[in-house]
């Protein structure tokens, strides 16, 4: 698959606007869409104390990942068509808002009902607001500077879930898990601020339909392997990753270490990101093989190897640097897959992503209230190993 222009004739860049100012929109962008992934995620550091202040089961908990993920999984295409005549930067910045308030009232919420209704609206938020971010750079950037801010926008995904997650853990550790929710409910509405004062109005130029999402599919034989692709590798990715912090502490992890190795995973994915947006140009399959294999290798390290920090951050490094290159990659798949129809590839993609972060941290609750944490790491390295092979087997057809 060879890399192309995604940009169609619909999506011109706004006039007037300078590439000082683009960039600027695209850095206000990248902070809203990291405000919402960590929100998004931010449970997963947190799951232990969640679940032990509100007397639930680690299974029960990882609800808040589940059900954030399931309705994203439906607001991407839903917003996407809903808002299609809709100024674009008064949609993100709606959609930041409900991120804000949403996240403070969990910090307040006095049962887990509450928070679950919380956790509903982020899920309408994520997918509305990443379905419309993952084509931005096209509209705000010249035509050469688009594939550096692209991996700039889903820099901000990376480094939610890879930074943003042990940032808001260690904050929970050490002030409670009620002022990590209630400081990502402040970044939210600083990111609101930000996109009002420094993006540029972008109206839409082409209506999306519900015609189109099935349209895509069925004319584009690269959109149709990419769904299946992103189901493989994140629905892996989070059947683990959703209890890693409970793993760990199975392994002999001190708890006070925890944050840190979620940090050093962090790095690494930031790394990745931006390793994966130099290497997608020019070598694209390739990087999708490698991010399969990638994370196969060290969610099968971890259930098989010593537990000790030193090990446990090696490991981590792999896991980040791979997990880190998923966004940036995934989006250029699809992106390139449908040119013409960049609104309904990316809402699938996201629907698929978001639907794929669910089902992972469902099995796995499932998997591990049945068979304790360990048992996620060969389910999820078992779908991620399919990855390649799939690639592989289309690159055959093709």
């Amino acid at each position: 698959m060879t890399t192309i222009d995604a940009r169609s004739p619909d999506e011109a860049r706004s006039p007037g606007l300078s590439p000082v100012r683009g960039w600027l929109a695209i850095l206000a962008v990248t902070l809203g869409i990291f405000a919402l992934m960590t929100s998004e995620l931010l449970p997963v550091g947190l799951l232990t104390p969640i679940g032990t202040a509100l007397d639930l089961s680690e299974g029960t908990t990882a609800l808040m990942v589940t059900v954030p993920g399931l309705v994203a999984a439906v607001a991407a295409p839903l917003v996407t068509v809903a808002t299609a005549r809709i100024d674009r930067r008064l949609v993100l910045v709606l959609l930041i808002g409900i991120v804000g308030a949403a996240n403070l009232a969990s910090a307040l919420a006095t049962s887990f009902a509450i928070v679950l209704l919380a956790r509903f609206l982020i899920g309408i938020s994520v997918g509305g607001f990443w379905s419309l971010a993952g084509g931005i750079a096209l509209r705000l950037v010249p035509e050469r500077h688009v594939p550096r801010a692209t991996a700039v926008v889903f820099g901000g995904v990376e480094t939610a879930s890879v930074l943003g997650v042990p940032a808001g853990t260690l904050t929970g550790d050490l002030a409670g898990w009620r002022t990590a929710f209630a400081a990502v409910g402040v970044l939210g509405l600083i990111s609101l601020a930000c996109m009002v004062i420094l993006m540029p109005k972008v109206a839409p130029q082409r209506t999306m339909v519900w015609a189109d999402l099935p349209r895509v599919l069925r004319d584009h034989r690269a959109v149709r392997t990419g769904i299946v692709v992103t189901f493989l590798a994140i629905t892996g990715h989070f059947t683990a990753y959703t209890f890693l912090r409970p793993i760990l502490q199975d392994g002999g992890v001190a708890d006070n270490m925890i944050s840190v190795l979620l940090l050093v995973f962090g790095v690494a994915g930031i790394c990745g990101n931006f390793l994966a947006g130099a290497l997608v140009a020019t070598r694209l399959w390739q990087t999708v093989c490698g991010i399969g294999l990638l994370l196969t290798a060290a969610m099968a390290a971890v259930a098989i190897g010593s537990h000790d920090v030193r090990s446990a951050a090696v490991v981590l490094v792999v896991w980040g640097l791979a997990y880190g290159a998923v966004p940036v990659t995934f989006q250029t798949w699809m992106l390139n897959a449908a040119p013409a129809a960049t609104e309904a590839a990316s809402s699938l993609y996201v629907s698929t992503f978001n639907l794929s972060i669910a089902l992972g941290a469902f099995a796995g609750g499932l998997a591990v209230d049945a068979a304790g944490p360990m048992s996620v790491l060969w389910i999820g390295g078992a779908l991620t190993l399919l990855v390649p092979l799939l690639i592989m087997v289309a690159r055959r057809r093709t």
